[in-house]
């Protein structure tokens, strides 16, 4: 009897074990994990694994070596890994070196203008770009230098010595922004050069060759309007990058341009209906590998440049090389007939694999969080596909919670993806993380509407000067198509969305129709006359409004002042919504939130203002997190 008592209580003990879910406190302790490349001598894998430290509201990292071919992670110290892989900022021929730092070039202060004000605290600009972001312009702008190698005597050179841009760009530019050219004579760095306004208005950023004997600088892609970026020299010395055609446009068809010995320029995927992310050059310099999206996710694709019809700009020999559904990203690297990558899917963080190209087949080299998840009971993801108002077919990704039982009825989400033009995919986020909403027991629904990589160039720019238009039908289909399910809570539909998500929430809210019961707007844009008044890249809401307020005559940009404005169907507003906001937000201002929350308050709607004054478009700060994670959660059991 004790044994069969004993056995009953171990049995229930497992199963208890096993129905753990994650959690938001689980979400924030899991390790984030990025690759720092190949080691020089093709041997060993090294990346950094962050962990989140709540109770000190920062991250600690560590750092790793694993072999290309698998086996157990070692730790080691930093100074071994940057010793490990080759440094990029030392020349081929070892004689040089690089490094940036932000240098002054221009007067902003009061007390750059009176120096005997040296208490001032006044800002004065003539122009716009004051500030981007979630900072303020200083007067400062990043510089590339270049100095003599294994030398702590050498002087820096400033290659960009007073002029008031930018390498790397603000805000995310890195080491990708300059490189050297592979005879050693020359810096190939990416900038945008304009100033003010001019900057806040415009996306054309150039390739810049500067040579370091001369000291001369020539502008390479001078007659490019749109963006050039990621400068990558081919093991044959051939230049390649990426670039967008039309200025003010950030979210265009992104190529993968080559510049051959005889400066010819060659779009290599021109006739290919999609936009790349990122690309390296296989070792032998025969072909390219880059990541794009397709069909809901981040998929590995070859350029073969053998292939004389590619070479010629036509994509015929681009095929794609992964599928499934999972999201590959960064190429860390090769490794004989292997190419190293990091992955993702909805219910796991990053983790770096090999792909073998001759077996077709992944194989998982780290498994930083795998303890972790094998406690866990995991929600599941699964496709539909649906026809929308105009007749397309549309993916949406339905999340169900775990332990799904088809017989019981769950509330359900509808989540909005920001951009607008942005890949909704198999991203793991820290944030909006889809395996967390469905673990709290909801069932997450998430269209790749208009605006979305990977269903070709002409659904992604749909959305462009059309934000309330065919995406809210979209938007719409998606919910009302999972609520035919008899496991959907029809009486418990619920909106969320940040960035153009907040918008469409904003949106929504006032054209539902009584379909939701609450929503949570994050950083959304509620008034779109004030927005582009505001923002800080003027380009963008140019391009996508269609143009300015002011301009009576233009009658794209008065549709998206008037008819796409959600300011103009709050008396329409009729369910609680939470409104949260970063204080350092300048993409989407605080304006957006304080009008949208008074309108709110002031129509008696049961509504919320989270407010993280140190916050700019994200929230990354580990104990703000844990606060949002948490406000997010509470409103949704309050109101739904």
């Amino acid at each position: 009897m004790k044994q069969i008592l004993f056995l009953i209580v171990s049995i229930m003990s497992i199963a208890t074990s096993a129905q753990q879910v994650l959690t938001p406190e689980g979400l924030w302790k899991l390790g984030r994990l990025t690759a720092l490349g190949i080691s020089k001598d093709k041997k060993t894998i090294v990346y950094k694994v962050s962990t989140p430290v709540v109770e000190e509201n920062k991250s600690n990292s560590k750092f790793y070596k694993i072999p290309v071919n698998g086996g157990n992670s070692v730790e080691i110290q930093e100074a071994d890994s940057k010793n490990l892989v080759a440094d990029k900022n030392v020349s081929p021929d070892f004689n040089y070196i690089l490094s940036t730092q932000e240098v002054k070039t221009e007067n902003v202060f009061g007390k750059d203008f009176y120096p005997e004000l040296d208490k001032s605290e006044a800002q004065i600009y003539d122009g716009l770009d004051y500030r981007h972001w979630d900072t303020w312009n200083n007067g400062t702008h990043n510089h590339v230098f270049y100095a003599v190698n294994n030398t702590s005597k050498a002087t820096p050179f400033d290659i960009m010595k007073d002029e008031p841009y930018d390498s790397p760009q603000k805000p995310f530019g890195g080491d990708e922004d300059y490189i050297w050219s592979s005879d050693s004579k020359s810096i190939v760095y990416v900038s945008k050069k304009k100033f003010g306004t001019a900057y806040a208005i415009s996306t054309n950023t150039d390739l810049y060759e500067f040579n370091i004997e001369t000291k001369t600088t020539k502008n390479l892609t001078e007659n490019n309007l749109g963006y050039d970026t990621n400068p990558i020299f081919s093991p044959n010395g051939d230049l390649t990058w990426l670039q967008m055609k039309r200025d003010g446009y950030e979210a265009d068809k992104n190529d993968i341009i080559l510049r051959g010995k005889g400066a010819a320029k060659i779009n290599l995927t021109a006739s290919w209906d999609g936009s790349v992310e990122s690309f390296k050059w296989s070792p032998d310099g025969n072909k390219i590998y880059f990541i794009a999206a397709i069909d809901g996710t981040l998929q590995l694709f070859e350029i073969d440049l053998k292939n004389k019809t590619v070479m010629a700009g036509i994509a015929t020999n681009i095929k794609q090389v992964t599928s499934g559904d999972f999201d590959t990203h960064d190429i860390v690297g090769f490794s004989g007939e292997n190419i190293i990558v990091s992955r993702t899917d909805m219910n796991h963080a990053t983790e770096i694999y090999s792909y073998n190209l001759k077996k077709k087949a992944f194989t998982q080299l780290t498994k930083t969080n795998d303890d972790f998840y094998a406690k866990l009971s995991l929600p599941k993801f699964e496709r539909r596909y649906l026809t929308t108002t105009d007749g397309k077919k549309m993916l949406v990704w339905v999340i169900l919670p775990p332990n799904f039982d088809k017989f019981k009825k769950y509330p359900t989400l509808l989540y909005c993806q920001g951009g607008p033009q942005s890949p909704l995919t198999q991203f793991y986020s820290f944030r909006w993380n889809f395996s967390l909403m469905a673990s709290q027991g909801y069932i997450v629904v998430a269209p790749n509407r208009r605006g979305m990589y990977g269903h070709g160039q002409a659904w992604n720019e749909q959305i462009s000067k059309d934000w309330g238009g065919q995406v809210m039908d979209d938007y719409l289909s998606a919910i009302d198509d999972i609520s035919k399910e008899s496991y959907v809570d029809k009486g418990r539909l619920g909106c969320v969305g940040a960035s153009y998500g907040g918008y469409s929430v904003f949106y929504l809210a006032g054209i539902h129709k009584n379909r939701f019961k609450t929503f949570i707007a994050h950083d959304g844009v509620f008034n779109t006359q004030s927005m582009f008044g505001t923002t800080e890249e003027v380009f963008f809401n140019n391009w996508d409004f269609g143009g300015p307020y002011w301009d009576k005559d233009n009658a794209v940009a008065q549709k998206s002042y008037t008819k796409f404005n959600p300011i103009n169907f709050v008396d329409k507003w009729n369910a609680p919504i939470l409104i949260i906001q970063g204080g350092k937000d300048y993409r989407v201002p605080i304006g957006q939130a304080q009008e949208a929350f008074q309108a709110a308050q002031l129509r008696r709607i049961k509504s919320r203002l989270l407010y993280l004054p140190e916050e700019n478009h994200w929230v990354l700060k580990p104990q703000n997190a844990i606060v949002w994670q948490r406000e997010f959660y509470k409103w949704l059991k309050e109101t739904l």
